[in-house]
């Protein structure tokens, strides 16, 4: 669990229902499941339209990655390498066969089998940077779903103001509806503001930052893949690893 991610949420709501308390407002008036309806389905519904379905399910799926995050393995990771490296130095490389069966992520699958068949260090750089290209442009496309719904959410909220306000108009003539009419136009930009700045553009924002950390760890790895097929003594694999592990 990424407690920074949950207390930085927590606390943006504490704060607001906080605020709204201290003004002398009831919290409960914050409450309008309209308004709510109104901003969540306008939103994500023009998100939908501008991305095909694939790419919308792989954004909200990588919501967990905010609040679970994988694990920093690239202590553990320079490790494995290290081995590898002096492991194909004595034994020769055509020999890490033996660690391509311990290893069940097909990225490093991918970049150890390029080593044992003989690749040459230029065409593993090759093969594996175009890897890295595509995963990152299918990686950020599915995080921008989150940065289009902060765009779209406080317009969406503007339009549900006016919908609450088309509300009070056709009630003029009776006082008792002319109450709720108002909250719900003025909760829905509430929500569209609110969601927008405090759910859906910190999440696109720690979605990248996630993203661009996975990167490094490829690169680290790829440049080990390069390093040991080129021969290079374990100790020069060793001190390119440590500009990655800072």
């Amino acid at each position: 669990m990424d407690w920074s991610s949950l207390g930085g949420l927590v606390l943006a709501l504490i704060g607001i229902l906080l605020g709204q308390a201290i003004e002398g407002g009831q919290i409960s008036s914050l409450i309008q499941p309209a308004a709510f309806l109104i901003v969540m389905c306008g939103t994500f519904g023009a998100v939908l339209l501008q991305t095909n379905l694939n790419c919308f399910i792989a954004g909200l799926k990588m919501v967990r990655q905010v609040f679970s995050p994988p694990l920093d393995d690239r202590q553990a990771l320079a490790n494995r390498i290290i081995l590898w490296s002096n492991f194909a130095r004595k034994e020769g490389i055509f020999m890490l066969e033996t660690y391509l069966k311990k290893e069940t992520e097909p990225f490093i699958q991918k970049g150890l089998k390029l080593m044992i068949d003989g690749t040459p260090p230029e065409k593993i750089r090759q093969v594996i940077a175009i890897d890295m290209h595509f995963f990152e442009i299918q990686e950020r496309n599915a995080a921008k779903i989150w940065s289009a719904a902060g765009g779209y959410a406080p317009t969406v909220g503007i339009l549900g103001a006016v919908l609450g306000l088309i509300h009070v108009m056709e009630n003029l003539s009776d006082p008792s509806r002319l109450g709720s009419g108002i909250a719900v136009a003025f909760v829905a930009t509430i929500y569209g503001v609110g969601l927008a700045n405090l759910v859906f553009l910190p999440i696109s924002n720690k979605l990248k930052g996630l993203i661009q950390h996975e990167m490094m760890r490829r690169e680290m790895l790829l440049n080990a893949w390069v390093s040991i097929a080129s021969g290079d003594h374990p100790r020069v694999v060793e001190e390119r690893l440590l500009a990655y592990l800072r």
